[in-house]
């Protein structure tokens, strides 16, 4: 049994797998993200059109979708935030990043996700993707410290001009 693509630790038919084959419906928003990604990683293009809502199928691009998931090495899942989308809801929000590498070059797509169930089964609705996050390779110098640069002046009043 190979572990699922999407981060869990559990094995990929306990997890996302019998979502993606039609065993079970995704019982949450996070798990129908999940299986997404993880429909993604293992070239499930069948799957992401399945669980795309109805209303944005006419957006579609089967071919797209398909060179982006052969064209990747799908490396982590992380879920960022997470808002409504229970077994109870009607509708959810789903905060992700996912790295992936393509071309030997490692990069990350962070999204802000909407779904919505309707009768019994979860949909994604659309997604807006999330600003790149902030890396600081130096550690942030206050305003009231000293300046960095030596002068025995603080930050502000030197170089944090």
């Amino acid at each position: 049994m190979s572990q699922c693509p999407c981060g869990s630790g559990k094995a990929l038919d306990a997890c996302c797998g019998q979502y993606i084959d039609g065993t079970a419906p995704a019982p949450t928003a996070e798990a129908l993200m999940r299986s997404r990604y993880t429909a993604y990683a293992l070239n499930q293009i069948e799957y992401l059109k399945k669980t795309l809502a109805p209303e944005k199928l006419s957006e579609h691009d089967d071919e797209a979708v398909r060179t982006w998931a052969e064209n990747s090495e799908w490396i982590a899942l992380t879920i960022l935030e997470t808002r409504k989308g229970t077994e109870k809801d009607d509708e959810g929000e789903v905060a992700f990043a996912a790295k992936f590498k393509q071309k030997n070059m490692v990069q990350e797509h962070r999204e802000h996700s909407i779904f919505r169930k309707q009768d019994g089964q979860w949909y994604y609705v659309e997604g807006f993707m999330l600003p790149p996050e902030t890396v600081r390779n130096e550690a942030k110098v206050g305003r009231n410290e000293p300046c960095p640069c030596g002068s025995g002046k603080k930050y502000k009043k030197c170089c944090g001009r």
